[in-house]
């Protein structure tokens, strides 16, 4: 396992940033676990509390409805998605990341796969009851984070919903930071451009010391 040094991760994604090469770097996070998923420096191990209370509390009653995870890291969340009875796809750019998920959960139900947000399969377009975002967002830069956001609103047929998940940021703070938070601007988009509509929206800080402040938002397609 590679000791995760915080300094050289920003530098190395703001250099494939700069070569417009927006995820070409993700691979290298997986690949330095050396096959431990515990090894992977964001991965929380368990799923957000956040989806697992949104999921409690509307609960899935058809055996038909499908899912998606965006950029599905190690597979908490899609496994957490599963267990409440959706039909899961769960992809990422990384093929060593969907290794470390069907190593990780080798009788899964969710069908894992490698996958490009930016050039997913055109099946997958209105296709889903649920899409689960996660995180990604924050890692890209300029416009591929207007891509991103359209990408995964395009993946919502009708009456679905989305659930987004980040950390935030005010106005005009944080610029330079590497992941970049969402501001309410930014995230709001899903409704001003993308013309979903606001079902919650949760702003709290995490329990981290120091405490790094999330949006977790819900919106559906009517």
């Amino acid at each position: 396992m590679k000791e995760f040094d915080p300094v050289a991760y920003k530098k190395m994604v703001r250099e494939y940033q700069e070569n417009d090469d927006p995820t070409g770097w993700f691979d290298s996070i997986y690949q330095d676990a050396q096959g431990d998923y515990k090894a992977v420096f964001w991965a929380d191990l368990e799923p957000s509390p956040y989806l697992v209370d949104w999921l409690e509390k509307n609960p899935n009653k058809k055996t038909d409805k499908k899912a998606i995870v965006i950029g599905c890291g190690v597979g908490d969340d899609a496994e957490a998605l599963s267990t409440f009875g959706y039909e899961v796809t769960a992809f990422d750019i990384s093929q060593t990341a969907i290794d470390l998920c069907e190593n990780r959960y080798p009788n899964s139900k969710v069908n894992y796969l490698v996958a490009d947000l930016f050039d997913y399969p055109k099946e997958w377009s209105e296709n889903f009851d649920l899409v689960y975002e996660c995180n990604t967002i924050q890692v890209l830069p300029g416009k591929y984070r207007v891509q991103a956001r359209k990408s995964i609103s395009n993946l919502l047929c009708k009456n679905a919903f989305v659930l987004v998940s980040c950390r935030s940021r005010k106005q005009n703070e944080k610029e330079n930071e590497i992941p970049l938070p969402l501001n309410k601007e930014e995230i709001d988009k899903f409704i001003t451009e993308d013309k979903l509509k606001e079902c919650s929206f949760l702003a709290y800080d995490d329990n981290q010391t120091p405490s790094v402040p999330h949006f977790f938002a819900i919106y559906q397609k009517i």
